[in-house]
């Protein structure tokens, strides 16, 4: 791959434009995919989405939208960081390349860091568990008919539920009017490969651990990939190289989280302040000038102890940034080859790596499964299998009273078809995947009886 077809202000499903479109001095096509996403519906509804813990709740806690904005502000310091030493790098380049890595890389990351988990269903991580519980379990007739009538792809795509596929799935569909850039949608697909093979260990760098695309938009990612130039790693299992980008907001997201859930299992008293503080001091141990600052001066001024954490996540999003950026850059040449296939923090420094695996183990052990998390774990399989399968019996039953009184529920301008059973159970998967948690238990309680208005 090469740095200088690796983006465009071309629009998917806007190209037509794209040729006759004056450049806007103000507002480039790359603030619009930023702006377009930050007033679409499907990011305002993340604000009732689940990341960790339970929301809403009396302390406050990150939900998947206050989770992306923040993921946002560290990828836009990563995209200026990297996108200033490729400018260097290269100096004998065109205008236009020096202009996009200067200046339009960090909102390009920005708005990929916005959008990493517009696909993910309510209730948090297990959310996307509920969805592939519910198909895998099916019996009787309706596992027969989808068995009978969809590819093996097909029902992978719902057996193996993916929240980064249906990120590019919402971001694609022509009915939410996103058209971003071609370089915006390419930067948030983090596996690059069918709902089959995404899970495949053998089939090849990337895609081992889950997939990016669904069956129904296999050929737009195609389109995007051709016209990106991202290089093809086996196009009969259509799996491909990494856009270069996707490390970088891949690299955002894993920072945050680290931090961010430490800092919020403190306000909940999960953790201690000397808990998380053991924990994050340790990354500076190798800079002996900076550990003793932090912990001999700046925290014994500070007497707050949440004023002293969100001194530490500063500092250590700071430092994990920096180091990622040089991992980045470092290590170029495997990017653009397409055969780097590990995360940027998982190619850092043995201490960074040992420090981040403290972080980790205490994380799952006390954070992931403490109770209240798991109750809403819980919760979700059961709203969310409950809803599946009033919606799904209806799919394939449009001919009982109570199929047609619950499809009416299905927003108006989804296109459900007779005879499309692939279609229309997407149709049920991006509704159900697309409510926050309120409605998802409003819904439910309501069409089960459990509430009546």
């Amino acid at each position: 791959m090469n740095w200088k077809t690796l983006y465009t202000s071309k629009r998917l499903g806007d190209e037509k434009k794209y040729e006759t479109e004056k450049s806007d001095p103000v507002r480039n096509a790359y603030l619009r995919d930023y702006d377009r996403l930050i007033f679409s519906s499907p990011f305002r509804r993340m604000q009732n989405k689940t990341q960790v813990f339970p929301v809403p709740g009396p302390i406050f806690v990150h939900n998947r939208l206050t989770h992306s904005l923040e993921v946002a502000s560290v990828g836009r310091s990563l995209g200026k960081a990297v996108g200033v030493k490729l400018s260097q790098k290269y100096p004998e380049e065109s205008a236009d390349f020096h202009e996009f890595y200067r200046y339009d890389l960090p909102t390009v990351i920005a708005t990929a860091c916005l959008a990493h988990d517009i696909g993910n269903p309510p209730f948090g991580h297990s959310g996307e568990s509920a969805i592939r519980n519910y198909f895998d379990n099916l019996s009787g007739e309706t596992r027969d008919t989808l068995e009978a009538e969809l590819s093996e792809n097909q029902l992978n795509d719902f057996r193996k539920f993916e929240g980064n596929a249906n990120a590019f799935r919402i971001l694609t569909n022509a009915d939410n009017g996103h058209k971003l850039t071609y370089t915006a949608i390419a930067s948030i697909v983090k596996y690059p490969t069918d709902s089959t093979n995404g899970f495949n260990k053998e089939t090849g760098l990337i895609g081992t651990k889950k997939s990016g695309f669904f069956d129904s938009e296999i050929d737009i990612y195609r389109q995007v990939a051709d016209e990106l130039n991202i290089r093809v790693l086996d196009d009969e299992r259509n799996t491909y190289a990494r856009h270069p980008f996707v490390f970088l907001m891949e690299a955002a997201d894993d920072i945050c989280y680290r931090i961010i859930d430490l800092e919020d299992a403190h306000r909940l008293r999960i953790l201690t302040a000397q808990q998380v503080i053991d924990l994050l001091l340790p990354f500076w141990e190798k800079d002996e000038k900076t550990y003793n600052y932090i912990k001999n001066d700046k925290l014994h001024r500070i007497d707050d102890n949440n004023e002293k954490l969100a001194f530490l996540r500063a500092m250590l999003i700071n430092l994990l940034s920096q180091k990622c950026t040089e991992a980045f850059l470092a290590h170029e040449k495997e990017i653009l080859s397409g055969e780097l296939n590990k995360s940027l923090v998982d190619i850092l420094d043995t201490h960074t790596l040992a420090c981040l695996k403290r972080v980790d183990k205490i994380s799952i052990s006390d954070i992931y499964n403490h109770k209240s998390v798991i109750e809403i774990e819980i919760a979700g399989y059961n709203v969310i299998g409950a809803l599946l399968d009033e919606f799904v019996t209806a799919i394939l039953h449009p001919q009982r009273p109570k199929s047609g009184k619950l499809l009416q529920l299905i927003p108006k301008q989804t296109n459900i078809q007779q005879g499309e059973l692939y279609n229309n159970i997407q149709i049920v998967v991006d509704f159900v995947a697309g409510m926050s948690d309120l409605y998802a238990v409003d819904l439910y309680r309501r069409i089960t009886g459990i509430t009546i208005h």
